[in-house]
């Protein structure tokens, strides 16, 4: 609706002949028209939007930066607040609902890496599990740069990132550990059975490595073919590749860490048949070491929020290059 401010002009009445009658009336309108206005002012009959004179402007206010108009008669309010107007308390970078966006109805599980309370749960995490090809730890330490930044603090911080980049675009997000798990682990074979219960369409495990200095840049790790106990990946091998080569790719792109001059020769993709966390995965899954946290040009990198931002970025634009053709 319009709004007509103090400085309207009303259309002026079209001027003609005046007879005796006429004087007579125009005498009449004055004192007329003063009483309909004084009605007006009080509220006799309800100010419409096409009242002549001086009204004073809707009311706003600001809620998180929008303007919002002001509802005036509570009869005509349908609610709290209007449509453009935010939730009270909401983050502009809020992660968009699930199933709101193009990834809407698929299900990512991410595996941040160790736990920093495994070094106070040696025993625990030494314990054998059963990872098909044979028995193996339930998790290990994981490494550290050399001032003392752990790897399950770098790779929480990633597996953080990057949930809110795909939960952003609609994709229902899984984490094996988040801030409040338990002081030590999972094992790895329950990291794999959440992935699988979850029943994800993409999974991936965020590590660094800890390799001698001079080694550095990153590897992208794939399953091999096994069958053996309850590990049967031959089902998963192909998508996992498809997978693992995309955030190879896209890894690089963005971060502009080179692939690993010690392994994959120069590919930065590495297949293993030894990881109980690839081998009983039922669904398409692949390990990244973003980086050698162990060499001074990498650990540089490692421990720069600027830098895990682009980490978790190449690794979503992998996933969803991956997601948006199966």
């Amino acid at each position: 609706m319009s709004y007509l401010g103090p400085d309207f002009d009303p259309p002026q009445p079209r001027r003609a002949r005046r007879g005796p009658l006429t004087v007579a009336l125009a005498a009449l309108v004055p004192g007329a028209l003063l009483g309909w206005l004084v009605y007006e002012a009080v509220g006799g009959s309800g100010a419409s939007s096409g009242a002549v004179g001086p009204a004073s402007p809707p009311a706003t206010s600001s809620t998180s930066g929008s303007s919002v108009r002001t509802a005036a008669p509570p009869a005509t309010r349908s609610g709290p607040g209007t449509p453009d107007a935010k939730a009270p308390g909401r983050k502009s970078d809020a992660p968009a609902p699930a199933g709101s966006g193009p990834l809407r109805g698929k299900v990512v599980v991410i595996d941040p890496g160790h736990n920093p309370g495994n070094f106070q749960h040696t025993a625990e995490i030494n314990r054998q599990v059963d990872i098909g090809t044979n028995r193996k730890e339930c998790d290990t330490t994981g490494t550290s740069t050399n001032a003392g930044y752990t790897e399950a603090r770098f790779t929480m911080d990633v597996a953080q990132r990057l949930r809110t980049i795909l939960e952003r675009q609609g994709a229902t997000v899984k984490l094996t550990r988040d801030a409040d798990s338990p002081a030590w682990g999972p094992c790895v074979d329950e990291r794999a059975r959440i992935g699988n219960t979850a029943r994800a369409d993409a999974a991936i495990s965020i590590h660094a490595d800890g390799a001698a200095e001079g080694d550095r840049g990153y590897h992208v790790i794939l399953p091999g073919s096994v069958h053996a106990g309850a590990a049967d990946t031959r089902p998963i091998t192909g998508p996992s590749r498809d997978l693992g080569t995309r955030i190879a790719g896209t890894f690089l792109r963005a971060t502009g860490e080179p692939p690993s001059n010690y392994l994959g020769a120069g590919t930065g993709l590495v297949t293993r048949t030894d990881l109980g966390g690839l081998n009983l995965s039922t669904v398409p899954k692949v390990f990244i070491e973003c980086g050698n946290m162990r060499d001074s040009k990498d650990a540089a990198l490692l421990t720069s929020g600027a830098w895990r931002q682009k980490a978790a970025q190449g690794i979503s634009e992998g996933i969803v290059g991956f997601l948006r053709q199966s």
